[in-house]
């Protein structure tokens, strides 16, 4: 299975540069090492991932697992449920979440990922897989509490380090959709486990919805929804988020 990445070469470089940063390449994991864009390579052990997209916008999906919102209180939507989280959100694969000191109830959001590969408008249901690049792992991370309070969610789910991503990403033409498993561990611990195809609204719908009103552009990112089983964080805490066949999304919580 090929797995997309995105390096950081040098010291310094931020988890959400982008491939325009003069310390940030491009590459494909090869067993134990990542062969770079321009030929070089690297242990993959040695290797600093950065989210391997570098999106223009995070489109995600609210309460798209029936279960999900009922555990919170909330009605199953008509339609799909859109909000954005800022491209400076972005975290890495072992990246730290960093729990921000004005909230008092951090949570996960496992969720599969989907990486647009072309531009996006207007896209219709049964055109949308022509769109997709392919799948990677997303934990919405929200600050749940500030996320009631403002009564909208920008704030709750847009601090910086509250959208890891990875560890990679692969083709959708490597990826067989109806056998994905979203499961989220904290501490080892099994919090979520559901399938994707209990989604509400699936891949094609989201993309309709979406493209009637934004465009999207290659490397953006969708974040398709969280299943039930959330749950509080507590500084220390070590997420994992393993989308079946996809890898699993490693981070660890601390104080801000």
């Amino acid at each position: 299975m090929t797995k997309h990445v995105r390096v950081a070469l040098a010291a310094g470089t931020p988890s959400s540069a982008t491939d325009t940063h003069p310390g940030v390449k491009r590459g494909v994991v090869e067993g134990e090492r990542v062969v770079l864009e321009d030929g070089s390579a690297l242990s993959l052990a040695e290797a600093r991932l950065l989210p391997p997209v570098a999106p223009s916008k995070i489109v995600c999906v609210g309460r798209n697992y029936a279960e999900h919102a009922k555990e919170l209180g909330n009605a199953v939507p008509a339609e799909p449920l859109i909000f954005l989280k800022p491209p400076s959100s972005l975290n890495a694969h072992e990246g730290e979440v960093v729990y921000p000191a004005i909230s008092q109830l951090l949570s996960y959001e496992g969720e599969l990922g989907v990486v647009i590969g072309r531009r996006a408008r207007q896209v219709k249901a049964e055109d949308a897989a022509g769109y997709v690049a392919g799948y990677t792992i997303v934990n919405d991370v929200t600050a749940r509490d500030l996320q009631k309070k403002d009564g909208q969610w920008t704030r709750g789910k847009g601090f910086d380090t509250f959208c890891p991503v990875g560890p990679w990403w692969t083709p959708k033409e490597e990826v067989v959709f109806d056998a994905l498993r979203v499961i989220t561990r904290v501490n080892g611990e099994v919090k979520q486990d559901a399938p994707v195809t209990d989604m509400i609204f699936g891949v094609g719908a989201i993309l309709q919805f979406v493209t009637e009103f934004m465009t999207l552009e290659p490397g953006d990112l969708i974040a398709t929804g969280t299943p039930p089983g959330v749950g509080a964080l507590e500084a220390g805490d070590v997420v994992e988020v393993e989308v079946t066949g996809l890898g699993v999304l490693k981070n660890t919580v601390v104080r801000g």
